[in-house]
């Protein structure tokens, strides 16, 4: 384990640090004409370092200082007093230097590196071995024992946004145990890592922002994106989540702040996927904010302008896309994250033939939502084609899911996709989408207008279009009023109701709202999570069209089979996949989606289907199939129990 890190500097005079158990000292080295090359990293006596000058000679500095290498550079670019420095006693405002060190991983540098520390989980050997004595106290724990004792440090807090931040802490702190606590805790604490809490993380990551985790890519890097990309030190990059900030969850555009969803939805991908966390990269892209809060808040840590449009957003979102497959070649999953209606689609169709992409909110959102619907089904009876559907909200999600329905109604009736959409109503901020406003709409509502009187009020809309299924994904909270929920349980004996909007607060009707006024009839479903609701003697426990459902397993799929495309079919047979884990027991207690604490099970089956579509359409490049995918997808996922060190 060799770890370069910022304890120690390199400057005008040599190189000098703190690093244990041992540093070096070095005179007149200037930064631009060495190469550092670690040798012996199990850290025994005979440990050395290579110190390579411009005439690539080499100089050798064993561990027990018995060589020198002043004269490395003879004709140094700096001049001075010979003398040996330390960075933080001798360097001026004014005295250049250079952030960067050389140190084997072990003893405090070991402690503080988050991939390879264990705490006091490291045995007595590691702590001969890796000079961690006396660094630790005497004590050795199990991970088991640390997970136990996070949980009660966590279950302490009573601000949501403090259990966050504790988690990201332990994530910088130690990545294993990181992940071993989310993956046990799953159903406690993915309201913590994610939504509904990263909203208000997102919100206030200006005041909370402590260390830098991902990349942050904005205009001032326009031309050299390809550098900024190989600044990050993993190069077997698999997944990249990347949001330009300007519809975070129903919050709207948070600008730079909305870092804290990628780095959310790539931590899933590890948790509940498998995928392994040096694989994953997460991504801003800051063109400036519209947010008048933003821009006045001494704290906000983007670009203070307005947002780029037009070509200028155009260009530099073609040198990222570029440059991520330069770097990392075609394989490498994009998933678009929380972008605006307008970029979204755009994006999505520009790119879904030339790269390995996927929008969440368009396609993992109508994946988990199709998958809720097919699991439905089991309980109010019918075909897919049986049922009428009303949207409140033609956005990203709301015309995902509906065409998402409408390819399944297709698949599975042979009927012409036009007319399956007929099956389909949404409603927008104007109203019913209705031949009669063609001209007016954006390009991703035209399909969805039929032969139909225009119909402002949506529980006119319900009366009038008669659904089954009424969903809402419009980012407007308690849109689902008494008079709307009543409607439909007027209408439909088990009225089927999703209030997909996060978060929480976003939501169209809360699960409580949904089963009382629908007298304990509704089959509800929601975006973010509720708690269980007691009506009239019966406890209904309320489903949670979670995208943490599909993304994590799709993520998978499409990695362990090499696919270089996402299709439409990928997507159907990942809400198959799911809808396929949720059991009678399930059903009883009135869930329509598995208990998150079997997502990991959840997310192999789900691998395993995308893997075997992708595989049957040939947009797989990892050959030969697998003959088990089930059980490759779970040898492939990430384990996070410590490893033993030498």
């Amino acid at each position: 384990m060799i770890s370069l890190h910022r304890s120690c500097f390199l400057n005008n005079t040599g190189i000098s640090g703190s690093s244990s158990p041992f540093s070096y000292k070095l005179k007149k080295l200037p930064p631009a004409s060495v190469k550092v090359t670690a040798l012996g990293p199990n850290r025994d006596r005979n440990s050395s370092v290579l110190i390579e000058n411009n005439n690539n000679s080499l100089k050798e500095i064993k561990e027990d200082g018995t060589s020198s290498v002043a004269d490395v550079d003879p004709n140094p670019t700096v001049t001075g007093e010979d003398r040996d420095l330390y960075y933080d006693a001798a360097a001026t405002d004014d005295q250049l230097v250079t952030p960067w060190s050389l140190s084997v991983a072990s003893g405090y540098s070991l402690l503080r590196d988050p991939h390879h520390n264990k705490g006091l989980a490291f045995n007595e050997k590691e702590r001969d071995s890796y000079y961690l004595r006396g660094l630790l106290p005497p004590t050795v724990i199990s991970q088991e024992l640390q997970v136990k004792k996070m949980m009660c440090s966590i279950r302490q807090y009573q601000v949501p946004l403090q259990k966050y931040m504790a988690m990201m802490d332990l994530q910088e702190l130690n990545e294993r145990l990181f992940y071993k606590l989310l993956i046990d805790n799953v159903e406690e604490l993915l309201p913590v890592v994610y939504t509904p809490t990263v909203g208000e993380a997102c919100q206030k990551y200006g005041s909370i922002f402590r260390r830098p985790q991902g990349l942050f890519i904005s205009l001032k890097e326009k031309g050299k994106i390809h550098e900024v990309l190989r600044n990050w030190p993993q190069r077997d990059i698999q997944v990249i989540v990347v949001t330009d900030g300007e519809r975070i969850l129903g919050l709207g555009d948070l600008g730079c702040q909305g870092m804290g969803i990628p780095i959310g939805k790539l931590s899933l991908y590890t948790a509940l996927g498998g995928v392994r966390p040096s694989a994953c990269l997460p991504v801003t892209i800051d063109v400036g904010t519209n947010n008048e809060q933003l821009l006045n808040d001494e704290f906000y840590i983007g670009l203070r302008r307005r947002r780029a449009t037009g070509q200028e957003y155009a260009e530099l979102m073609h040198e990222f896309m570029n440059a991520v497959k330069q770097n990392y070649g075609e394989k490498v999953l994009i998933q678009f994250e929380d972008f605006a209606n307008h970029n979204a689609f755009d994006l999505l169709a520009k790119y879904g033939t030339t790269h390995l992409v996927f929008n969440d909110d368009i396609q993992g959102t109508a994946s988990v939502v199709l998958a809720g619907l097919v699991a439905a089904l089991k309980v109010v009876g019918g075909t897919l084609a049986d049922h009428r559907f009303l949207f409140l909200g033609a956005g990203e999600a709301g015309t995902g899911i509906a065409e998402l329905i409408a390819l399944e109604i297709s698949k599975q009736t042979n009927m012409p996709l036009e007319e399956a959409r007929k099956k389909i109503s949404l409603v927008d901020s104007k109203g019913l989408i209705v031949k009669s406003r063609i001209d007016s709409l954006q390009h991703f509502k035209k399909p969805w207008a039929h032969d139909h009187e225009p119909i402002k009020k949506l529980v006119d809309a319900v009366n009038g279009i008669k659904p089954t299924v009424l969903i809402g994904t419009s980012g407007v909270g308690r849109t689902f009023t008494k008079e709307v929920v009543e409607a439909m349980a007027a209408l439909n004996e088990k009225p089927i109701i999703f209030s997909l909007s996060n978060p929480t607060s976003q939501s169209e009707c809360t699960a409580e709202e949904a089963y009382t006024w629908s007298q304990g009839r509704a089959i509800f479903a929601s975006g973010s999570p509720f708690d269980p609701v007691e009506y009239k003697g019966r406890v209904f426990v309320p489903g949670q069209a979670n995208n943490a459902y599909i993304f994590p397993g799709l993520g998978l799929g499409l990695i362990m089979s090499g696919a270089i495309r996402v299709h439409d079919d990928m997507l159907l047979a990942a809400s198959e996949a799911l809808a396929a884990q949720v059991t009678q027991e399930n059903f009883d207690k009135g869930l329509i989606y598995p208990p998150f604490r079997n997502i990991r099970k959840i997310s192999a089956h789900i691998a395993a289907s995308v893997a075997a579509k992708a595989y049957e359409l040939g947009l797989a490049t990892r050959q030969p199939q697998p003959k088990d995918l089930v059980k490759y997808a779970e040898h492939c996922m990430y384990n996070p129990a410590y490893q033993s060190y030498r």
